[in-house]
């Protein structure tokens, strides 16, 4: 047994409370006919514990709320924006700094920019609004996952690497149709899992031989960086600010939501060192989001951002955050709910396929278990599977069927997370009983977000 001083605690105090409405099941059940079964339409008040995403719902330090006060406002070069601009250029190294309001923002722009029908774009795997965003010009989001991804069960310590091969022979076969390719660090559709240094490496290589920009779409760099450190070799005493500057080394640019390791609740970026490139992106950044030294965002934002960066790089605390998702992880898979080995930084993804194979994907598997997770516990959790990534195209399906638990930064304590494995082991006694569902309206694209169910 460990002792006290090997022990992982919360590197940090809680100053401030936020009461939590505690509601009855039968409530949560009138809930969720009221939301048509979709938890992205309850109300926040109505969520016990909240797992929905870890995008912007962290809690922020007090450096970053004093920093907040700092925040000045001029439209126009305020210092607000040049405090931020030094703290980009120092971790990613890029020339050119263009903030946004998030992260699916930075994505629009630079898709704008470079990509027009026809096109291709690979990736390790695109997430929700990167793919939308590309299919919304009329271009191909081309997955390109490693072989160890697809093993759920088997831990493999970088499963969200790229599969090279399949990127050097479409570099080949398709490189007039390739306009950049990206790399997703730490690769959320593919279960939160890390990518190593030496992929993210060869993967800039194959694209520089073919002249073909490299981007990093580098929410949860951080995070990336902590498994660097722990699982690749010559990194081990590496610090973690160090491993991010050498992965933005081989890249030409990058796409950041802010609200993931920029700690902030609102907030993005996107970078280059093209200045041609940055020339048009700056022109539609002012069309739609607003001058460059704000991009859509307050001077306050702008200063969190600043300071929230480095606290993500902070060692102590990417130890603390790891090992509380390995602990949600490990709990439940001793009640046989099976999840991607290893648990990734930033969430736990519970094959729901797997676990509920009484209900075939035309009734969607995932989203039947998001619905009681919350009945049982009032857990609010996403479906990443068919509904997020199928079309309205009934024979439409995605390989796998997961449910996603993100965890807010800095939130929940271990007490909140043993209620929810609790009521995980409770769900999972009673699987055969989980009912399916279908349908009954959705929108064309990113239609998860809107989608109303009913139960088979």
């Amino acid at each position: 047994m460990n002792s006290a001083s090997d022990r992982i605690i919360e590197p940090f105090r809680i100053k401030v409370v936020e009461p939590i409405r505690m509601t009855t099941f039968q409530e949560r059940e009138e809930i969720l006919k009221n939301a048509g079964y979709n938890l992205f339409q309850v109300h926040s008040d109505d969520v016990l514990i909240d797992f929905l995403t870890d995008s912007g719902t962290g809690a922020m330090s007090a450096e970053q709320w004093s920093a907040i006060m700092r925040g000045d406002e001029s439209y126009a070069g305020s210092p607000s924006y040049f405090r931020f601009e030094k703290a980009v250029r120092d971790i990613f190294g890029f020339v050119h700094v263009i903030p946004t309001h998030q992260g699916r923002a930075a994505e629009r722009i630079l898709v704008a920019t470079l990509v027009k029908p026809g096109d291709i774009i690979p990736n390790n795997t695109h997430f929700d609004t990167t793919r939308a965003n590309i299919e919304a010009a009329g271009a191909k989001a081309l997955d390109l996952p490693c072989a160890e991804s697809k093993e759920f069960s088997t831990p493999h310590p970088f499963k969200g690497n790229m599969d090279l091969e399949a990127l050097e022979k479409v570099l080949k076969e398709n490189k007039d149709q390739i306009p950049l390719a990206m790399m997703t660090v730490t690769n959320n559709g593919g279960g939160g899992q890390p990518v190593s240094m030496a992929n993210i490496r060869t993967a800039s290589n194959l694209c520089r031989a073919a002249g073909i920009p490299f981007y990093i779409d580098a929410c949860r760099f951080a995070e990336n960086a902590f498994f660097i450190r722990h699982r690749e070799e010559g990194y081990a005493e590496t610090p973690l600010i160090d491993i991010a500057r050498e992965i933005f080394s081989y890249s030409d640019g990058c796409t950041m939501s802010a609200k993931k390791d920029g700690m902030a609740n609102i907030g993005g970026f996107l970078c280059s060192n093209d200045s041609n490139v940055a020339k048009q992106e700056e022109e539609l950044l002012v069309l739609t989001e607003g001058f460059p030294t704000y991009g859509g965002l307050a001077g306050r934002d702008l200063e969190a951002i600043a300071v929230g960066l480095y606290e993500a790089l902070d060692y102590r605390y990417q130890e603390y955050r790891a090992s509380s998702t390995s602990y949600l992880g490990e709990q439940i898979t001793e009640a046989d709910v099976p999840i991607i080995l290893p648990p990734g930084g930033h969430a736990i993804y519970i094959d729901a396929k797997n676990m509920l194979p009484h209900i075939p994907q035309s009734e969607y598997p995932g989203q039947a278990l998001v619905i009681e997770l919350y009945r049982t516990g009032g857990i609010r959790s996403v479906e990443i599977g068919s509904v997020m990534f199928g079309t309205a195209d009934p024979e439409t399906y995605s390989d796998s069927e997961l449910v996603r638990l993100a965890i807010p930064r800095r939130v929940y304590t271990k007490s909140q997370v043993d209620y929810v494995v609790d009521c995980i082991q409770d769900v999972s006694k009673r699987r055969e009983e989980i009912r399916g569902v279908r349908i009954v309206e959705q929108s064309e694209r990113l239609r998860h977000f809107t989608a109303r169910f009913e139960m088979v």
